[in-house]
């Protein structure tokens, strides 16, 4: 059963629907209310990427966080046939669960990505993956016309073109999207120096 506190949160995201979120209305980030969603980190596609070795870096990390504080971790391929898998620095950390394949670009048009997020049913969705004007933007803002409260995480996507990668950032945001870093949400999971798991986090980002 959800404590009152979720059932609060979820039903003030999904109030805010129709509106847009001002930039006074961020909230702390709690482990229970969220989910990451990595998308299209493929082989071929990453290769072409700005700043490949960063963006890789960066989702290794998120998800290594996410399995620490034990959120729920989804992940898409683009038309794998084409685009290969995703890549193996990412694919070995994802143990144990399957990739959700699409061709269209958001996977908010993709019956089981949407299916999957109604199971875990999480109101706080942090996005990361390529490229961030196309497939990331176009989940983005599908997430948010959902009543999803999406953070994206801005070293943690790329597009072939820093351009590209800024404008699909500045697009999101002034839909609506939280734009944060990879450091900047680890310390909003952990809120205090003596969490039990922050000398252990803390040292992924030396």
């Amino acid at each position: 059963m959800k404590s009152k506190w979720f059932l609060s949160l979820k039903s003030g995201i999904r109030q805010r629907n129709n509106r847009k979120w001002s930039e006074g209305e961020g909230f702390w980030f709690i482990n229970k209310a969220c989910c990451l969603v990595l998308i299209d980190v493929q082989e071929k596609l990453s290769a072409v990427m700005h700043e490949r070795a960063g963006l890789i870096r960066n989702c290794a990390l998120l998800i290594q966080i996410a399995h620490a504080f034990e959120i729920p971790v989804l992940w898409c391929e683009q038309a794998p046939k084409a685009l290969g898998p995703t890549v193996s620095d990412l694919k070995n950390l994802l143990c144990g669960s399957s990739p959700i394949e699409k061709t269209s670009f958001s996977g908010c048009r993709v019956e089981a990505f949407v299916k999957r997020l109604e199971e875990i049913d999480r109101p706080i969705v942090i996005l990361c993956g390529i490229e961030s004007h196309v497939c990331v933007y176009q989940t983005a803002a599908d997430l948010i016309d959902r009543g999803r409260r999406v953070h994206v995480i801005a070293d943690a996507v790329s597009s072939r073109t820093r351009e590209n990668k800024e404008i699909g950032l500045a697009r999101m945001s002034r839909d609506g999207a939280v734009v944060s870093s990879t450091e900047m949400l680890l310390f909003e999971l952990l809120k205090d120096a003596r969490h039990e798991k922050f000398r252990q986090l803390a040292a992924l980002i030396k």
